[in-house]
């Protein structure tokens, strides 16, 4: 994608022109980064065939400068690394991976090695799977999967990653499947912000509602164990726009499972109780405890908004009426549909930056043509943070600040404009997150509080 050039005369009303092939502030990692996936599921450690540096850089940049999130047990600096030299361009570097897979056994405990290839190592044609599978033939746990930056992004490289675990590890399974237990497919791992606490509260409202449910990624999976699992799944839930469709997809030819697609991540009480309905509709189970979940659920929530609506009432004059949405398409559908039928605020812009394939996008687009029954809006697709940045500073927010949902990269941005900004997404370089939610119930709660804490500091 690209830098730009425009006029410098009233450049708000002259169209983006694309001059160079470059991208400014990126907001993706290559596809290695999927590294951060299989160290996401508890047990597991990756091995990276790849360059020096490769690793540092996508733990560095997706895990550290973005929520400060650490690297957990398989993550950060416990990645081992072949550090692939000019030796290994020339002569390949099949023996260097062969050492390096035989140390890490004797060093590191992991219930599953996950190798992924760099860029050097798919470019070179190294056999790794000639190499992986003389230890797989030994007994040993390892799949390996061909991830060079040149296959796509990190949510590319997610979905190789997840496909080499169930067709080189959980394989295949010709077993019964258990009725109301569902795979769950959604946040890509590290590069949300929120992963650890969202996928947390997931599967405590499918649970709540009556779901047996692997959630197969954070601190609330039992690991391998709950991978080896999925076959036997009633169904497979990709609660995203599309990242986790390949998957499910994939799933359903291997084991003949269903999927259900939900594109938008529940947000709020409307959205969340619309969700559980949803999905327990589709799993064929009694009503009857998902209903009174729902309405505990519920009281609950609207206990507290009870007491926020004193505050919004107050300060309503103070309060931004347009807002902007900049990241990847899984919080940007969810945080619009959020703001404008919880919070009544007008939509002005929204970007999705992880470059969604092709095939996916039009779907992506009609889900913003029903964000509401009497509101819609269109969304535009763009990685690169100079034309992002144009495109805000065009968008006309009316006579007060806009509040701007986006990422450390929109900072200054948001300054300019006199608004204000909530760090939603990669780079989030002024959050320290830990379990923080922002979806579902109590989740949306915490967004509130987020939400009005920065317009009320931003406003000081």
């Amino acid at each position: 994608m690209a830098n730009t050039e425009i006029s410098n005369t009233k450049a708000q009303t002259f169209p983006i022109v694309r001059k160079t092939n470059s991208i400014q502030q990126i907001r993706y990692g290559c596809s290695i980064a999927a590294l951060h996936s299989a160290a996401a599921i508890p047990g597991v450690i990756p091995i990276t065939h790849c360059g020096p540096g490769c690793v540092d850089k996508q733990f560095m940049n997706i895990a550290f400068y973005n929520g400060f999130q650490g690297g957990g047990y398989g993550g950060g600096a416990v990645v081992p690394s072949t550090n692939a030299t000019e030796k290994e361009v020339i002569f390949g570097g099949a023996e260097r991976l062969r050492e390096l897979i035989a140390a890490s056994l004797k060093v590191l405990d992991a219930d599953l090695f996950v190798v992924l290839t760099g860029c050097i190592s798919d470019l070179v044609g190294d056999d790794v799977g000639s190499v992986v599978s003389e230890f797989q033939q030994q007994g040993v746990p390892i799949v390996f999967a061909e991830t060079g930056g040149f296959k796509g992004n990190n949510f590319i490289g997610h979905e190789l990653v997840t496909q080499a675990i169930i067709d080189q590890y959980v394989g295949d399974y010709n077993g019964p499947q258990e009725k109301g237990t569902v795979n769950v497919w959604s946040l890509l791992p590290y590069h949300n912000t929120f992963w650890r606490g969202d996928l947390t509260e997931i599967k405590r409202i499918l649970e709540g509602a009556g779901l047996k449910v692997n959630i197969l990624f954070g601190y609330e999976s039992e690991g391998i164990s709950e991978w080896k699992n999925i076959p036997k799944a009633q169904f497979n839930l990709v609660l995203s726009p599309w990242l986790g469709l390949h998957t499910a997809q994939h799933l359903e030819e291997k084991y003949g499972q269903p999927f259900l697609h939900i594109p938008v991540i529940p947000i709020g009480a409307q959205e969340t109780s619309a969700f559980l309905r949803k999905v327990v509709e589709f799993s064929g189970l009694d009503t009857a405890q998902a209903e009174r979940f729902i309405a505990q659920e519920e009281t609950s929530y609207y206990n507290y908004l009870e007491s926020f609506a004193d505050f919004y009432a107050e300060y309503w004059w103070g309060l931004p009426a347009k807002f902007a949405v900049v990241g990847d398409s899984a919080y940007n559908l969810a945080l619009t549909k959020f703001l404008v039928n919880q919070l009544g605020i007008i939509p002005g812009k929204q970007i999705i930056t992880e470059n969604p394939p092709e095939e996916y996008r039009e779907a992506i687009r009609q889900q913003y043509q029903t964000i509401a029954k009497d509101v819609s809006t269109d969304v535009e697709f763009e990685d690169d943070s100079y034309l992002i940045h144009q495109i805000i500073r065009q968008t006309k927010f009316g006579h007060k600040p806009p509040i701007i949902f986006g990422t450390t990269w929109e900072r200054d941005l948001a300054k300019e404009l006199k608004g204000a900004i909530v760090e939603v997404g990669f780079p989030a370089s002024y959050e320290v997150v830990i379990s923080r939610a922002y979806i579902g119930y109590r989740g949306a709660l915490t967004l509130l509080e987020k939400i009005y804490t920065t317009t009320v500091g931003a406003s000081a």
